[in-house]
């Protein structure tokens, strides 16, 4: 009997071992393919010129590859997603967990989990027909495709997993810990803000990380809302993301400098997005073993 049971542990164990190794081997077989094709384009333009260029035009009569314009707008856009998506999920997350009525919990939980299954190009398609001609309106601008339609609709897209994932860590904290806040004569707002919040800042945080990915990674709902030009990024101007330009250019790119030169945008996307993801988890366990 115990001979079986150690037998089908270790075949478990063996099972998510080579599931955790394909896992790692996918990454690393997509690092070492994006670098590959990505780096013959980088040296061929010059480092400088490719990241700190400020036009980009492939198919000019000389062309030029600057990229400057995509990681500024990459940086602007993810940003303002944060700063308007992260507050609202927040304390829409510690409402829910904390002070809403069953009925109405219930609801709007079905609610965030419909809007985390609608598809990318939903939000593209509705941002496109409603948010940009209201931009167009509200801010008497030539267009609405915007940066800030860009922006708003992002925050609207990470919302979904802020708020789900902030819930199911507000509501693991032991319940003793909000008991004993409230015997010591705290309000209940004192004690979600003060004891529950604290308790669960590592989920919250992983939260924040999953809303900062989608943000970044976003293509299609982004690339109809912002105009996708390859202009310096403001706020009421068509701009161009780094995922846009390489989903938006792959499909005539031909086989010379220009397609090398978008998975040179690709590579750099990539390091992007595990600079963000290093640089958080960084601060995340600074800040656990302070």
């Amino acid at each position: 009997m115990k001979n079986s049971k150690r037998l089908f542990e270790n075949t478990v164990h063996g099972i998510f071992l080579v599931l955790g190794l394909i896992t790692v081997g996918c990454v690393l077989l997509i690092t070492v393919y994006l670098v590959i094709s990505g780096l013959p384009a980088i040296r061929e333009i010059g480092l400088a010129k490719f990241l700190f260029g400020k036009v980009w035009s492939p198919t000019g009569a000389e062309p030029e590859f600057g990229i400057l314009p995509f990681i500024l707008t990459s940086v602007y856009g993810t940003a303002g997603a944060i700063l308007l998506g992260v507050p609202v999920g927040f304390f829409a997350a510690v409402y829910l967990a904390k002070a809403a009525p069953p009925r109405l919990k219930s609801t709007v939980e079905s609610a965030v989990s419909l809007l985390a299954g609608i598809p990318s190009v939903v939000y593209g398609l509705v941002g496109m027909l409603v948010l940009v001609p209201g931009i167009r309106k509200l801010f008497n601008v030539p267009d609405g495709a915007s940066l800030l339609a860009a922006i708003i609709v992002l925050a609207v897209m990470i919302l979904p997993s802020i708020i789900k994932v902030s819930m199911t860590a507000l509501e693991a904290v032991p319940k003793e810990y909000e008991d004993a806040s409230l015997a010591l004569g705290a309000t209940p707002e004192e004690t979600w803000f003060r004891v529950s919040v604290p308790a669960a800042k590592s989920g919250i945080a992983a939260a924040v990380v999953l809303g900062v990915g989608r943000a970044i990674g976003e293509a299609m709902a982004v690339m109809m809302v912002s105009g996708n030009v390859a202009n310096m990024p403001s706020l009421f101007q068509s701009v161009r993301f780094l995922t846009t330009a390489v989903a938006s250019e792959m499909s005539y790119a031909g086989q010379g400098l220009h397609r090398q030169a978008l998975f040179s945008v690709a590579l750099v996307l990539f390091l992007f997005i595990m600079l963000i993801n290093a640089a958080l988890n960084f601060f995340l366990k600074r800040k656990d073993k302070a």
